[in-house]
């Protein structure tokens, strides 16, 4: 992967255009590299952050036990002048903090666990918890928004509240850390007029931001199958019901329901993920199990996949005399970026990154977040940041237990894009039914989430 020791923001102004951004950054670097430049004042806390991005990585913690780096985050926070609430959704930790006399509040959240995974990269900071790994870059988001909360905290450049949501247990599923924190009062208890996240992208270039107004990413959910049958000796299958067979033929029939029941101009998914029966080869089981990831955008498109995948199941295992039960788990719903919000984030992005690096309507994206939860709470937005693409970046492998996660140079931009937020500090910030522009936080949001 190309790495970029630039520290400066290239940026062409307009003549007569003074701003402090202008004031802030110089233009040492050229046009070409300008998408994964970094803030200059940041680059002294480069060493510090990296050893905690790198402690992080060695320490993962599941959802809901990350104990150890909700400890970590809090105390860097407290060290830096940031009020810390602790213990908010179980494990996680929310930090506050206010300049000024802004009305105006912000949400800016970073997820915290892991996977159980065994990571086998042979990195110097490689896990030391047998079976975990931050393989999805939860550790690089966790650290890209601790590095971008201690250059606020020196400047106080904003005018309101900005509240950092370190949230645990994204990758557990229903119920998740962000619907736990939610349950608890997050948004009574630490109230923000908008809320914003970011998610590093594997296969997009690094310095690249990616957004899209509305739907973006889709709503996830699990179906859980067990076909009993008869068991019986593999020498005389004529006196058992296979459930192997019924599985299999299962398996076939579900890839008709995404093609011959799903409108082609509706985006779904139907995965099967894990299929289970028997443990020798001359004894006909009398289980089997399957375990479904369902994907889609459209209600109704969600409610037919339901439908179908349950009707189709308990009917092919009955037509060969078996049993079939299905067990449904709605999942995260579809994560909906408000317009507004996220109109104005593209144009935040713009400004340091280069038309260039902004792609404003990316694809729809198949994968779940539990973010979501959060935009169904307050207008906000969600977006994606390059993780490298090809050999040399950080792409996700087909064998996971080799991926190292979160690239140095998505996390140096994703850093550097909080801090231009809230050192930028201006009151300008997408404009409500009323026309008038809010505070300073608002732009804030959508600053500093772009760069999570």
């Amino acid at each position: 992967m190309r790495r970029f020791p630039c520290i400066r923001i290239a940026r062409r102004r307009e003549p007569g255009r003074a701003t402090q951004f202008s004031k802030d950054f110089s233009t040492t670097t050229s046009s070409s590299d300008r998408r994964l430049t970094v803030i200059a004042d940041l680059s002294d806390d480069a060493p510090s952050l990296r050893e905690i991005r790198h402690d992080i990585h060695r320490h993962p913690e599941l959802s809901f036990e990350e104990t150890r780096t909700a400890a970590l985050v809090a105390e860097r926070l407290e060290e830096w002048g940031w009020q810390v609430t602790r213990e908010v959704g179980g494990t996680g930790v929310v930090g506050t903090l206010k300049a000024g006399d802004g009305t105006k509040s912000i949400g800016l959240r970073a997820d915290m666990d892991a996977l159980p995974i065994i990571e086998q990269t042979g990195k110097p900071y490689a896990s030391e918890a047998p079976g975990k790994m931050h393989a999805c870059g939860h550790d690089g988001h966790t650290t890209m928004l601790l590095g971008a909360a201690r250059h606020p905290a020196r400047t106080r450049r904003f005018n309101g509240t900005v509240h950092l949501y370190f949230q645990p247990a994204e990758e557990h599923g229903v119920p998740s850390g962000a619907q736990k924190m939610i349950e608890e009062g997050l948004f009574e208890r630490f109230h923000c007029d908008a809320v914003f996240g970011v998610h590093n992208h594997p296969g997009a270039q690094p310095g690249t931001f990616l957004f899209r107004k509305g739907p973006f990413m889709a709503a996830g959910d699990q179906v859980s199958i067990v076909i009993e049958g008869v068991g019986g000796h593999a020498a005389r299958p004529h006196l058992s019901v296979d459930p192997v067979v019924v599985t299999a033929s299962i398996v076939m029939a579900l890839q008709t329901i995404v093609a011959r029941n799903v409108d082609p101009a509706q985006p779904a998914v139907v995965t099967i993920g894990s299929m289970h029966a028997g443990t020798v080869n001359n004894v006909i089981p009398n289980r089997a199990t399957l375990e479904l990831s369902v994907r889609s955008f459209s209600p109704q498109v969600r409610e037919l996949l339901r439908q179908r995948i349950e009707a189709l199941v308990e009917s092919q295992a009955a037509s060969y005399g078996a049993k079939a039960t299905v067990k449904y788990l709605e999942g995260y719903p579809v994560v909906v970026n408000s317009d507004a919000e996220t109109e104005f984030a593209i144009q935040v992005a713009r400004e340091p990154a280069g038309e260039e690096n902004v792609v404003a309507h990316a694809d729809l994206l198949m994968g779940s977040e539990d973010f979501a939860f959060m935009l169904q709470q307050r207008p906000g937005s969600f977006l994606r940041i390059g993780n490298g693409a090809g050999e040399d970046g950080c792409m996700v492998p087909r064998t996971t237990t080799s991926t190292t996660g979160i690239c140095r140079s998505a996390r140096r931009t994703g850093r550097g894009w909080w801090s231009v937020s809230w050192r930028s500090g201006r009151t300008r910030s997408p404009r409500g039914a009323s026309g008038r522009q809010p505070e300073a936080p608002d732009r804030l949001a959508q600053h500093v989430h772009l760069i999570l």
